[in-house]
C-alpha cells in the first residue's frame, strides 16, 4: 500500500439541513436484505452522514468522516461497507476467517456496535464476534474459531488476540475505526499501528471521528490510500444544533441538591449525570438512590457483567438515572435520553460535545446543563467559547418550581380525557360519598407527592460582587444542639477544616447548623443545632453513613470528653519557639540532671570506649602518673602499660575500629551486620573481664555452647 503523502482528493460538505429536506424514501440504492431491515426497524429516511456514506461514487475508497455524536455513524458505516461484504443477491457466505474489523474505545460501544450490525444485516445472515477487555477470553477464541463475518473489538483485547495468533486478519476487506479521537486520547495509538500493519495493504480504511485533530490527520496520512476522501457532515458554525444548554451557577455546598431539583423539575425518561471521578460517582450514586431515584452506575472499576446489566437496565426503563464517567460512557446510545448534567466541568470542549452528545440524537431534542460553582465561573465561559457554543445562564429551580411543575404535569397528563371505564365509576362514587371533591384531590397530591424525592432547598448566596460581612458568633448563642460521635478521629489524621465540608456535602447542612467539632484519638464529637437534625437524618437515612465509611451516632447528652481513649498525642509542629516548662507528673519520681563525665563530655560514652575511658581517667590520676607538657591547649595524657614499669605518652584518641561514621555511607545491610557481628563478639569475649572496682560480676551461664 503506498506510503506517500496524503493528498484530500474531495471535499464532501453536508449542510445540516432538516430531516424533511434530507428523505430517502425508498432505499432503493440499497440491497433487499437491508431495505428490509431499515424499514422493519421503523426507518422511513437515511440521516445525513447515512446518506453521503452510501453514495455509489464513493465504493472502494478510504474515508474520513468527521460528524457531530448521534448522527446515526453505526448504521452509516455499515452501509457503506455493504458492496466490500455482501454478494449480488445481498447475501454473506458462509463465515470463516473475518471480512470486516471495527475498532471501537469501549467496551459498551464495542458491544452497542455489535447489536446495530445484528439487526441491520439480520437479513443477510450475518455472523459477529466480539473482542472486548473484561469478557471471557476463552469464549471469544471459540468464536472466531467458528468463524465471523464482523469482528468487533476494543484495541488492546485485539492486539492480544493478533499477537497470540487467536485471530487470522489475511482476508480483511475493510477496517472501521470508530471514535477514532478518542482512541488517541486514551493511548491506544500503538496498539492501533501494531494492528493496522497485520492487515493486508489493500483493505479499504475508513475512520469516523466526531473531531479531527492532528494525530486523526497523522493516522490517516499514514494507514488510508492516496484517494481517500473526507467527509464532512452537518454545520461548522452550529453545534448540537438540537440541544438546549444551560448554565447554572450554584455554592459549592449546594451541588447535590441542585442535581435533585433539577432531576424532579425535568422529570426525563431517561437522564445521564456525568463526573470526574470514580470516587464521585460512587458518592452521587449512594447520594440518589437514598433519596428514592431510580439510579445506575457506569465507571471504570466495574466489571463487565456490572456494566452490561446497568445499561439493560436504563433501556428496559428499570433504572431512570445513570452516574458515569466520561469514558465509562463514550459512544453509548439510550433511547428516550433527554437529560445531561455535568456534575463536574468537563476537562475541554470535546468532552463537553462528547458528553452532551448522547442527547439530542436522531432528530429529538435534548437538554444539557452544566453545574457550575460560583469560582468556576470563569472557567465554564471559556468550556463554552472554545465548543462555540451558547448556554442560558440562570439558577436551579427552586423548591416551589418543581412543586409548580409537578401541579402542570397532573393536569396535563392524558389520563383526565381517558373515558372511565366501569369498576373505576364504581370506586369513583364510593370515594364521594366519604369525601368531598377538594379532599380526594388534595390526597391525590400528597400520594403523587409521596412517590417522587422532596425538592431541595438551595442557599441564597450573595449576589456577585457583593460581599457581606463575616458574623462571628459565639458558642453560647448557638441555641439547643445535639451530640453526634463521627467514626473518625486522630488515628484516621481527621482534622476539622476538612471534616466541616464533608460533613455539610453528606448531611445537607449550612455551616451554620455545626457547632463545636472536637476531635479525640478514635472518634470525633460534633454538635449540631436541634432544628437542623430531623432533616439530617432523613438525608442520611436510617444507616447514617457518609462518605469513607465514616457513621454517626446520636449521643444521649453532652459527651465527656476525658473518658473517650486519648491515644498517642498528635504530632507536634516545630515553630522554632521555647516550649514552656513542663510540670512533673505527680505518679512519677522528678529526674535528676546527670553529673558530667570526665573530660568535660555531654554523653556518657558506652561499650569498648567506655572501658578505656574508665581505666585511663583511673590509672591518669593515681600517684606514678606523670603529666605530660601541654600542647596548644589540649592535655598531653599518659597511661602506664600492663606491666606498671613504664608509661609512654598517649596517642591522640582516634576512632574505634568498629564505631560507625556519620559522614560516611552506612553500606549494604549485610556488611552492617558483619560489622555488628564482630562488636558484640568482641563483647562477649571481654565480659568477663572486671570494669572497675564497683562493677558487678558476670554470671555465666552454667551451660557450655
Amino acid at each position: 500500500m503506498p506510503r506517500g503523502l496524503y493528498t484530500w482528493v474531495k471535499s464532501f460538505y453536508v449542510p445540516n439541513l432538516s430531516w424533511d429536506l434530507m428523505i430517502m424514501q425508498d432505499f432503493s440504492g440499497l440491497p433487499s436484505t437491508l431495505s428490509a431491515a431499515l424499514t422493519k426497524r421503523g426507518y422511513s429516511r437515511l440521516t445525513p452522514v447515512q446518506q453521503a456514506v452510501s453514495e455509489d461514487a464513493l465504493a472502494g475508497l478510504d474515508l474520513l468522516v468527521s460528524a457531530q455524536t448521534g448522527s446515526g455513524k453505526t448504521v452509516g458505516f455499515g452501509l457503506a461497507m455493504r458492496d466490500d461484504l455482501l454478494d449480488a443477491h445481498g447475501r454473506f457466505d458462509r463465515p470463516a476467517t473475518p471480512l470486516a474489523l471495527v475498532i471501537t474505545p469501549t467496551r459498551e460501544l464495542a458491544l452497542q456496535v455489535r447489536r446495530e450490525f445484528d439487526w441491520l444485516f439480520a437479513e443477510a445472515g450475518i455472523v459477529t464476534a466480539s473482542a472486548v477487555g473484561g469478557m471471557d477470553a476463552r469464549t471469544e477464541r471459540r468464536a472466531l474459531e467458528r468463524g465471523a463475518h464482523v469482528v468487533v473489538a476494543t484495541p488492546g483485547r485485539l492486539r492480544d488476540h493478533t499477537a497470540r495468533g487467536v485471530i487470522d486478519l489475511t482476508d480483511l476487506r475493510t477496517v472501521v475505526l470508530d471514535e477514532a479521537d478518542e482512541m488517541l486520547d486514551m493511548g491506544f495509538a500503538e496498539d492501533l499501528e501494531y494492528i493496522l500493519d497485520q492487515t493486508p495493504d489493500d483493505r479499504r480504511t475508513l475512520l469516523f471521528s466526531a473531531t479531527v485533530p492532528h494525530g486523526i490527520t497523522k493516522l490517516a496520512q499514514t494507514y488510508q490510500k492516496e484517494n481517500a476522501q473526507r467527509l464532512k457532515i452537518g454545520s461548522a458554525d452550529a453545534q448540537h444544533s438540537d440541544i438546549a444548554y444551560h448554565a447554572l451557577e450554584v455554592a459549592p455546598s449546594d451541588i447535590e441538591k441542585a442535581i435533585i431539583n433539577l432531576l424532579r423539575y425535568h422529570e426525563a425518561q431517561t437522564a445521564i449525570v456525568f463526573a470526574n471521578t470514580r470516587s464521585m460517582v460512587a458518592r452521587l450514586t449512594a447520594k440518589f438512590s437514598n433519596r428514592g431515584f431510580s439510579v445506575v452506575s457506569l465507571s471504570g472499576e466495574l466489571s463487565q457483567t456490572e456494566r452490561t446489566n446497568a445499561l439493560q437496565a436504563l433501556r428496559d426503563g428499570r433504572a431512570r438515572v445513570c452516574i458515569a464517567t466520561d469514558v465509562a460512557a463514550r459512544g453509548i446510545d439510550l433511547p428516550g435520553l433527554e437529560l445531561v448534567i455535568h456534575a463536574d466541568l468537563p476537562s475541554n470542549a470535546e468532552s463537553l460535545l462528547h458528553r452532551s452528545g448522547r442527547t439530542g440524537r436522531a432528530g429529538r431534542k435534548g437538554t444539557s446543563v452544566l453545574i457550575v460553582p460560583r469560582r468556576q465561573r470563569a472557567k465554564a465561559q471559556r468550556l463554552l467559547r472554545s465548543a462555540k457554543l451558547e448556554a442560558e445562564w440562570g439558577a436551579p429551580p427552586s423548591p416551589e418550581e418543581v412543586l409548580a411543575r409537578d401541579e402542570e404535569r397532573i393536569i396535563s397528563d392524558p389520563a383526565w380525557t381517558d373515558p372511565p371505564v366501569a369498576e373505576e365509576l364504581t370506586f369513583a362514587e364510593r370515594l364521594l360519598r366519604v369525601h368531598s371533591a377538594e379532599q380526594i384531590a388534595a390526597a391525590y397530591l400528597r400520594l403523587y407527592r409521596e412517590r417522587h424525592s422532596a425538592p431541595e432547598i438551595l442557599s441564597a448566596g450573595p449576589a456577585r460582587g457583593d460581599r457581606k460581612e463575616r458574623k462571628i458568633k459565639e458558642h453560647a448563642d448557638f441555641g439547643p444542639s445535639i451530640w453526634f460521635s463521627l467514626s473518625l478521629g486522630r488515628k484516621q489524621r481527621a482534622e476539622p477544616r476538612w471534616l466541616l465540608p464533608m460533613l455539610c456535602r453528606n448531611t445537607g447542612l449550612s455551616k451554620d447548623a455545626i457547632g463545636a467539632i472536637r476531635v479525640q484519638f478514635q472518634e470525633t464529637f460534633i454538635e449540631i443545632a436541634s432544628a437542623a437534625v430531623p432533616a439530617m437524618l432523613q438525608e442520611l437515612g436510617s444507616e447514617m453513613t457518609m462518605e469513607q465509611g465514616a457513621r454517626l451516632t446520636q449521643l444521649p447528652g453532652v459527651p465527656d470528653f476525658d473518658a473517650s481513649p486519648k491515644g498517642p498525642p498528635a504530632e507536634r509542629q516545630h515553630t522554632g519557639v521555647a516550649t514552656q516548662d513542663r510540670k512533673p507528673r505527680p505518679d512519677k519520681p522528678l529526674r535528676t540532671a546527670r553529673k558530667p563525665v570526665a573530660g568535660n563530655q555531654s554523653e556518657r560514652p558506652s561499650g569498648q570506649e567506655q572501658k578505656g575511658k574508665d581505666k585511663s581517667a583511673k590509672q591518669t590520676s593515681g600517684p606514678k602518673a606523670k603529666a605530660g607538657k601541654p600542647t596548644q591547649g589540649k592535655a598531653k595524657l599518659s597511661h602506664p602499660k600492663r606491666d606498671g614499669n613504664k608509661t609512654n605518652p598517649a596517642k591522640p584518641k582516634t576512632r574505634e575500629k568498629d564505631a560507625s561514621d556519620s559522614s560516611k555511607a552506612l553500606g549494604s545491610r549485610k556488611a552492617r551486620h558483619k560489622t555488628r557481628h564482630k562488636a558484640s563478639k568482641a563483647q562477649r569475649k571481654n565480659a568477663g573481664k572486671p570494669l572497675g572496682g564497683d562493677a558487678r560480676p558476670v554470671r555465666r551461664s552454667s551451660t557450655k555452647d
